[in-house]
């Protein structure tokens, strides 16, 4: 059911800013709407306002920009490489970047300064878009784009199965265990600040290419005949995705499906080009993810679940749905 492009815009706009209200208003400790207004325009309580400033309200906008370019990165890949079940990891990325992370943590490098974590991390996902190239060579097919991501994403997994199983101790291996399971938890401004940096530059050269995305589903000869750059959108999609997400990564932990689970959501709704599902994926990444960090605070067990652990319960009907549809083409 295709609707109208604003009408969809200001949907997900108030869909995400439902969820943005939600994300300060909710959680474990119950504060009324006095206290919180108190806290927010400086009148409050030391508790109020250190529970929403500078627990709530960094973790609501990490959960936007995280989710907005997971969403967006994931419309960008699906649309470059034609190919439904394309995601930021299908590239490494995600999996290169978690790797320089668990290095940070392994080797206590993390304890050095805030800010080794998430530039390790940025720098691994840098380099795994360097292997990408070597691997890829001058090659323009999405397949062996795809095949390379394959396998710098295995090195990568070997990487980190690997500082699993050299732990110097079980509280190392728990921590390293923790992040990969992907969480906004315990995230302060100091992250905020570190991953939107990342994450406008990346949505910037995701957002660039639009039209050469909507060209490429003509094939590259057909786009190339239309005067699309093949290997220029090829380098700014790579270098959009692993900034971003490798940004993204750094701070939020290894938090997979969001890419692929939102275009699928809102391509019946558009013209289903994918220059018309870049926008509206990015706003409902970031709604979604929110929603699902609301939902692993409001959930009452004895550990909080990770926020990765719930976003991968819910990429498993996205592959169902499209494999039955797979199977009623056959």
């Amino acid at each position: 059911m295709t609707i109208s492009r604003p009408l969809l815009i200001t949907g997900l706009l108030a869909l995400t800013l439902v969820a943005a209200i939600g994300s300060i208003l909710f959680g474990p400790v119950h504060l009324s709407l006095a206290r919180m207004v108190a806290a927010f325009t400086g009148h409050g309580d030391r508790i109020a306002t250190t529970i929403l400033l500078e627990l709530r309200l960094p973790r609501m906008l990490l959960g936007l920009g995280v989710g907005a370019i997971l969403g967006l990165a994931g419309a960008a890949l699906q649309g470059y490489l034609r190919n439904p079940l394309a995601e930021p990891s299908v590239l490494g990325t995600s999996n290169a970047a978690a790797l320089g992370a668990v290095a940070a943590l392994y080797f206590g490098l993390a304890e050095l300064h805030p800010i080794v974590l998430p530039v390790l991390a940025v720098l691994c996902a840098l380099v795994s878009l360097m292997a990408l190239f070597l691997l890829a060579g001058r090659s323009e097919s999405p397949l062996t784009l795809i095949l390379a991501g394959i396998a710098v994403a295995t090195l990568a997994t070997a990487g980190v199965s690997l500082a699993l199983n050299l732990s110097p101790n079980p509280f190392a291996a728990m921590e390293i265990m923790t992040w990969l399971l992907g969480s906004l938890e315990n995230r302060s401004f100091e992250h905020v600040w570190i991953a939107y940096p990342c994450i406008a530059i990346g949505a910037l050269l995701l957002f660039w290419d639009g039209r050469a995305l909507d060209a490429l589903t003509l094939g590259e000869d057909g786009a190339q005949a239309l005067g699309v750059d093949i290997q220029r959108t090829r380098i700014r999609l790579l270098l959009g995705t692993a900034i971003g997400v490798g940004g993204a990564v750094a701070v939020s932990g290894a938090i997979g499906f969001i890419g692929l689970i939102v275009p699928h959501l809102v391509r019946p709704l558009t013209d289903r080009s994918p220059s018309a599902i870049l926008l509206p994926s990015a706003i409902g990444g970031a709604a979604l993810l929110t929603f699902a960090d609301l939902a692993v605070r409001l959930i009452d067990t004895k550990n909080e679940l990770k926020l990765g652990v719930v976003t991968a319960f819910l990429g498993v009907p996205v592959f169902l749905i499209h494999l039955m549809r797979e199977r009623r083409l056959w």
